[in-house]
């Protein structure tokens, strides 16, 4: 890290910003951008890749490195990026769409490699940017362009994705709310090997609403619980409900009720290996329980780029470099005159 602080203006770029008034990427994109200076990694340290769609436009926004890939291909130009350049900080800027349709194979590959990437999941439900087909996450029976009579398939849900490809850390933010997107962002950065951020946010054209109940601040005080490491798992306007263990699963309680108090509440712990509990978090939903945010799971585990970098280090003590012509000149060679 750079003892220079910076702002989040040191990353914005002069480009004008081409989303649509309302979109959820222009809050996501100033989150990024704040994140970026509180983790104080230098713009000319940090690269920006993205797929494409809406906010794989996201490149251009940032002073930083970028590159504006390829339909899906976003997490194999990352990996390629952060194995041949381990200095840089890596963001790879995803839609539902691009991330876990095309790209889906890209994308469990990176995170079960563990590749020292932040991947920024923005999940709107819809495929935007072609104009508002149902997307692997949208929920059975969509009724979109491409599924008039409605979808008749179950969504990719993106924290059980990242889970089953043995994923070490899965945050989640709600585009518009500020302060835990920056929270989260940062820990992604600070976190060492693949990371996920699903972004809940909102395309306000073509599947306005999606995440409505936790879109303002009222909603997610009724129907979001902040996840914090090493506390206590409470939730509601008045942090009056908790989350207790019940069988296998979990079960909303509310505090003094039955004789329940803080004490009976699971603590949150962000760091055990064992992923259940993670999951259980991960796939609560509404009306019967609340929508998970912040940072769910945060594992050590060795990263795969500073494995290959470990690796050609021991290989080369065993068997010092040579240069290219001391390579292509052993052996049986002949010289023609």
């Amino acid at each position: 890290m750079s003892e220079i602080k910076y702002a989040a203006k040191d990353f914005k770029s002069d480009q004008y910003v081409r989303w649509c008034p309302g979109c959820g990427d222009h809050a996501l994109l100033n989150s990024l951008q704040r994140a970026m200076a509180e983790v104080g990694v230098a713009p000319h340290n940090t690269a920006v890749i993205s797929g494409i769609g809406c906010s794989s436009r996201l490149p251009y926004y940032m002073n930083a490195y970028g590159f504006h890939t390829i339909h899906g291909r976003a997490a194999a130009i990352a990996t390629g990026v952060k194995v041949a350049k381990p200095e840089l900080l890596v963001w790879q800027i995803s839609g539902d769409g691009d991330g876990l349709a095309i790209g889906g194979n890209h994308f469990i590959h990176a995170i079960r490699r563990n590749v020292n990437l932040n991947i920024v999941l923005l999940n709107n439900r819809i495929y935007g940017l072609t104009k508002g087909q149902y997307s692997p996450t949208s929920p059975r029976g969509y009724v979109s362009k491409s599924s008039p009579y409605g979808t008749v398939e179950d969504p990719f849900r993106p924290a059980e994705l990242t889970f089953g490809a043995r994923g070490r850390f899965f945050a989640r933010c709600v585009d518009v709310d500020g302060p835990n997107s920056v929270e989260v962002l940062v820990a992604s950065a600070r976190h060492t090997g693949a990371s996920v951020v699903e972004v809940l946010q909102n395309c306000v054209i073509f599947n306005d609403g999606c995440h409505s109940s936790v879109a303002t601040k009222e909603g997610r005080a009724k129907n979001a619980i902040y996840l914090k490491h090493g506390e206590p798992m409470l939730f509601g306007e008045n942090q009056e409900f908790g989350l207790m263990q019940e069988g296998f699963g979990l079960k909303v309680v509310k505090i003094g009720e039955n004789g329940v108090t803080v004490e009976d509440i699971l603590v949150h712990d962000a760091h055990c290996e064992d992923a259940t509990l993670h999951l259980k978090l991960a796939l609560m939903e509404g009306p019967d329980f609340p929508i998970a945010l912040g940072v769910i799971r945060d594992v050590k585990a060795p990263a795969y780029d500073e494995a290959v970098h470990q690796q050609i280090k021991e290989v080369q003590v065993k068997k010092p470099a040579r240069t290219l012509r001391e390579m292509l000149m052993k052996g049986d060679v002949w010289e023609i005159k």
